[in-house]
C-alpha cells in the first residue's frame, strides 16, 4: 500500500505525533495528581485524614463511636440544664403608705427540680432591705410572705 503523506513531511508528522503524545502525557499526569488532591481533601472533610480509601465498615464503625460521643455530651448538656434557672417569678407592691409607688418586689428564681431563691426588697423612704431565701422542691425553707408565695407560684407555673 503506498502512503498518503508526502516522503518530504513525514518527519514534520512524526514531530507533530510525538509533540501530541506529550501533550496527552502530561494531561493525563495532571488529571491524576489533581484527583489524588481531590481525594485527600475528601478523607480530611469527612475526618478520615491519612485513609486514602477506608472500608464502608470501619467508616460506620467510626461514625458509631462519634454518635455514642455525642450522645453522652448531650445527657451532660441535659443534666447541666437541669440545675440552671428556668422559671422566674416577680411580684411588685407597696408595702408601706408613705411610699408613692410599687418600688418594693420579689424575685424567686427556680431550677427545674424547684430548687433556687426567693430575692424580697423592702424599699422605705429612709432604706431599701433586701432577704434571701433558699427554695428546695419549691418550698422556702422558712415563712414567706403573701407575694413571696405568689412570685413562687409564678416561677412554678412557667
Amino acid at each position: 500500500m503506498a502512503s498518503v503523506i508526502p516522503e518530504s513531511l513525514v518527519p514534520t508528522v512524526a514531530a507533530a505525533a510525538l509533540i501530541c503524545g506529550l501533550v496527552g502525557l502530561l494531561v493525563a499526569l495532571w488529571a491524576v495528581l489533581r484527583l489524588r488532591r481531590v481525594s485527600r481533601r475528601l478523607a480530611a472533610l469527612s475526618g478520615l485524614a491519612g485513609a486514602a480509601a477506608v472500608p464502608d465498615a470501619d467508616r460506620v464503625d467510626l461514625l458509631a463511636e462519634r454518635l455514642a460521643a455525642t450522645a453522652q455530651r448531650l445527657e451532660a448538656a441535659e443534666a447541666n440544664a437541669q440545675k440552671a434557672i428556668q422559671s422566674i417569678g416577680v411580684v411588685r407592691y407597696n408595702p408601706f403608705e408613705d411610699t408613692g409607688s410599687n418600688q418594693s418586689f420579689v424575685l424567686a428564681m427556680l431550677d427545674a427540680r424547684g430548687d433556687g431563691f426567693v430575692l424580697s426588697t423592702l424599699h422605705s423612704r429612709q432604706a431599701t432591705r433586701m432577704f434571701l431565701k433558699a427554695v428546695s422542691g419549691g418550698k422556702a425553707d422558712s415563712a414567706v410572705s403573701a407575694e413571696e408565695a405568689e412570685a413562687l407560684r409564678l416561677a412554678a407555673t412557667r
